[in-house]
């Protein structure tokens, strides 16, 4: 297989810097452009701008194209659907597409018993409709949340989100109610122990919240993530999920699983629940649900999912048929062409070459995966830790002038996340992963 890597002007070239003038122009300063280049076409894993460059995609979009971009079975699909209708607004006149996608997701989520469906637009609206939900079950008032977290920027998923600069300084008040107790983040550990020593007391500080700070007869639901995704891909141990379902368990709370970014094989399960033994009421899920068509989604118990009753969720665009049957391609994807198996083979290629730029650079102080949702954290010193986040920023744009893109995460911004496709080939995978380890080396000579 040939070079997926091809540079043709410099990075980025005249026309997306002409886009990028224009777009100063018209378009909210918000909006900054992280590569500073326009796409002109896609496929599976390689990206080409409008100079004619191309790239090898390790952001799927920020995590939203596990099966690649323009997958065959999903634009098949699609594009059926746009000869048929585009919309309806399901709750006037209903359509297949969104009950086979309700019925074909629904025995995925791990736990017994039935389950139940509701689509919705952004993984924040499901976020902010999966509250809802657990305080109509449970006629509870209060939600927990971890340090770290994200789940998204409308006003509940905001409250709920940890990270104050950009997300939340200066937009507040946020929803009342809400609390927060720390996560399980081994690298940096405030008791400076090591798992399995410490017992993951982390755990523990749930039960003291509930003396401390809210009753615990008053939480609808814990709402964490398997993996933390924009808290910097940080890997609990499993028992550290495990005691945090077994303590909601005890106190009749509802475990509310945000699989926004974790769903949809990026941890090399179909849902991240599966792979820590988890058996959540409820998940959320959105990204990779339909190759990079807007569509989220509520699915939980039966009986905790009809708890609102009718016209108390919803909304005019939710689950649109044209995104439904994307999604249906997408599974037909996990169905046919054994994307989980291809996404824990490329995990584990992927973490070993992360460990051997570890060993050769400095730089990398923690590199750690679940499947492969993989990252690598940046230190400038390994003894203290000290967030190397300027270091991050210069490492993507060396990785962009070699062809690769790439996003940081992290609450220091100094951690580099992999979000290659599922399916995407070791080869591209291999010659991506050389461009990121010649860029680190570039990093680490500016330092000295």
């Amino acid at each position: 297989m040939g070079k997926a890597i091809r540079q043709v002007t410099e990075i980025p070239g005249p026309r997306s810097r002409a886009l990028l003038a224009r777009k100063d122009r018209a378009v909210a300063a918000a909006f900054q452009i992280l590569t500073g280049i326009a796409i002109d076409r896609a496929e599976g894993s390689r990206v080409v701008d409008v100079d004619g460059n191309t790239y090898l995609d390790l952001t799927g979009g920020l995590g939203v194209l596990n099966a690649g971009h323009r997958h065959p079975r999903v634009m098949e699909r699609v594009q059926r659907q746009l000869e048929r209708f585009v919309h309806t607004d399901f709750s006037v006149v209903m359509y297949e597409s969104w009950i086979e996608l309700a019925e074909r997701l629904a025995p995925r989520v791990p736990g017994p018993g039935p389950k139940k469906a509701a689509f919705f637009n952004s993984g924040a609206e499901a976020v902010e409709n999966v509250v809802k939900i657990a305080k109509a079950y449970t006629g509870r008032r209060a939600v927990i949340a971890f340090e770290g977290a994200f789940h998204g920027r409308t006003l509940m998923a905001m409250s709920l989100t940890s990270k104050t600069h950009p997300y939340k300084a200066g937009f507040g008040p946020f929803a009342p109610e809400v609390y927060r107790v720390p996560y399980a983040y081994c690298y940096r550990c405030p008791l400076g122990k090591s798992y399995p020593e410490c017992g993951v007391a982390c755990a523990g500080e749930l039960e003291k919240a509930f003396v401390t700070q809210v009753a615990a007869e008053e939480v609808a639901c814990v709402v964490v993530e398997a993996v933390q995704g924009e808290g910097g891909f940080v890997v609990p141990p499993a028992e550290f999920l495990q005691r945090i379902q077994a303590i909601c368990r005890d106190h009749g709370i509802l475990l509310v699983v945000d699989e926004v970014q974790t769903g949809f094989g990026r941890t090399g399960t179909f849902f991240a629940s599966e792979r820590f033994g988890l058996e959540p009421d409820l998940i959320t899920v959105a990204k990779s649900i339909a190759d990079g068509w807007p569509l989220s989604g509520v699915i939980g118990r039966a009986e905790v999912m009809d708890a609102p009753g009718d016209g108390r969720i919803g909304g005019t665009y939710v689950g649109n048929p044209v995104a439904c049957e994307a999604a249906l391609g997408v599974l037909d994807v996990f169905d046919h062409e054994d994307l989980l198996g291809k996404a824990r083979t490329l995990g584990d290629h992927l973490l070993r070459r992360l460990e051997g730029m570890q060993e050769r650079h400095p730089l990398v102080g923690d590199v750690r995966g679940a499947g492969p949702m993989a990252a690598m954290e940046l230190v400038r010193d390994r003894m203290s830790k000290e967030p190397a986040a300027q270091e991050t920023n210069r490492l993507l744009q060396e990785a962009l002038q070699r062809g690769v893109l790439l996003v940081k995460a992290g609450v220091h911004g100094n951690v580099v996340r992999f979000l290659n496709s599922l399916a995407m080939s070791v080869e591209e995978l291999d010659e991506a992963l050389d461009a990121v380890d010649g860029a680190l080396a570039a990093v680490e000579a500016h330092q000295r």
